[in-house]
């Protein structure tokens, strides 16, 4: 305890840092408040009387779930980040197929400033698909939740969604630029942690739930957290050996350069892969929505959150974009030039195309486990919960899947910007044993595991 309250005067007493988590908690803070504003001429209590009828279950608790209930009582940040989300999937797959996108890729930091622009544009024309698909199906379609629905009424409405994902969008990217960690993935964890009480509360108040098993059920929970931690930290470490040192005209004895590692991450590509199947798989429940895919029994069975389809699919959707990210976020290549210019090298393996080929493929033997069992954990929850290991279905979603993923991957790379701070300033590490694993420990510039 005393180790702890050391931590946080530490912090405090940085500066930069103290002011970047005050930015970063004040944007937070906007964005919570703005979760509870109510689109004007809605009538807020009467969707919580539906909701509350209809029970829970299906992708809308997820779309809930990631709003921090923002969709659910119909407030102006219901959307959420979601559309910013999709957009930039289909931007980074087109830098695949369009030599176009491409061309900016790799125009550098102008590059991606286009990018980032284009993919605002695209985070509009989603959103102005969307909002009108919400409102009618989630909104108007409701008795009683809008007295009358004009024409004036639809336009504004329309307005301010589109204009309240954009700003959750600036928020996001300011988090980024002023505050601490990933903006956008950050304010997706804030909204589950948001819905995190009140999810343990209906388990254990469900007349089903015992203590005993309540506390079998946390314990199992705790279990789970563990393995998620340890895929997010794990590492597979490539020995480094560094150029032979000189030190007064002299050089050191032959065997003796310094010796490091090269910290590949088994699951490199983070949270990224569930975030992004999650996206594609709103497509479903949106499509189930309309009046021309209610009896299309394939769609119901796409939108079915415990259902064998739906997570059958979201199982390989996983694994591919875990491959996908990792290509475009580790370079072997690059990896391998960086080592030749510092004169270091890979024991037993030969210097350029050869260290290059070996690191691909140990990357390619670590990322398959990775992505399976991260795979694995994202569809937990419906193994949990059809095998009636929980009782309430806003409990299973956090037992393990997209929820604690996210939670244990932005709070754990939260913890690792903040601790990077810190040691700039000479402090001690948050962790008093040493550093967080998923810091980089690499002598090639650039790498981050």
């Amino acid at each position: 305890m005393k180790n702890f309250f050391t931590q946080i005067r530490n912090i405090w007493n940085h500066e930069e840092l103290r002011k970047k988590l005050g930015v970063t908690l004040g944007l937070i803070l906007i964005y919570r408040i703005g979760s509870f504003i109510v689109i004007p001429g809605v009538n807020s209590d009467v969707l919580a009387e539906q909701m509350a009828s209809a029970g829970s279950g299906g992708l809308g608790d997820l779309l809930s779930l990631f709003t921090g209930g923002a969709f659910s009582r119909a407030s102006i940040f219901a959307l959420g980040i979601m559309p910013y989300i999709s957009a930039s999937i289909i931007v980074q797959l087109l830098g695949i197929a369009v030599p176009a996108v491409q061309k900016m890729q790799a125009e550098g930091e102008s590059g991606r400033k286009k990018i980032n622009q284009y993919t605002r544009f695209l985070t509009i024309a989603i959103t102005l698909v969307q909002a009108p698909g919400y409102l009618a199906t989630s909104v108007v379609a409701v008795p009683g939740a809008v007295a009358n629905p004009s024409t004036f009424w639809w336009f504004s409405a329309m307005v301010i969604l589109v204009s309240s994902t954009l700003v959750i969008m600036w928020l996001g990217e300011r988090i980024t630029d002023k505050g601490v960690g990933n903006g956008i993935s950050l304010l997706i964890m804030v909204g589950i942690i948001a819905t995190f009480p009140q999810a343990i509360i209906q388990e254990f108040i469900h007349p089903d739930t015992t203590l005993f098993f309540f506390l079998v059920e946390m314990a199992f929970l705790l279990v789970i957290i563990g393995c998620s931690v340890a895929l997010v930290q794990a590492l597979r470490k490539v020995p480094v050996q560094m150029a032979k040192m000189q030190a007064g005209g002299s050089h050191m004895p032959q065997g003796e350069g310094a010796r490091s590692f090269i910290p590949l991450k088994v699951n490199s590509a983070g949270v990224m892969p569930i975030i992004f199947a999650q996206a594609i798989m709103f497509v479903p429940l949106y499509l189930t929505q309309s009046e021309t895919f209610q009896q299309n029994e394939a769609i119901q069975s796409l939108a079915d959150f415990n259902g064998l389809w739906y997570n059958l699919l979201f199982f390989v959707m996983i694994v591919v974009f875990t491959y996908f990210y990792t290509a475009i976020t580790v370079n072997p290549n690059q990896m391998a030039d960086d080592l030749k210019r510092q004169n270091s090298f890979v024991p037993g393996i030969k210097p350029g195309k050869p260290t290059a080929e070996f690191l691909e493929k140990v990357l390619s033997n670590i990322t398959l486990p990775g992505s399976l069992f991260l795979a694995l954990i994202a569809i937990l929850p419906a193994i949990v919960f059809s095998l009636g290991l929980t009782k309430a279905q806003g409990f299973s979603i956090f037992f393990g899947g997209t929820s604690l993923l996210i939670m244990v991957g932005v709070i754990l790379d939260t913890l690792q910007q903040i601790e990077s701070y810190l040691l700039s300033r000479h402090y001690d590490g948050l962790m008093k044993s040493g550093k967080l694993r998923g810091r980089p420990q690499s002598p090639v510039g650039g790498i981050t595991g």
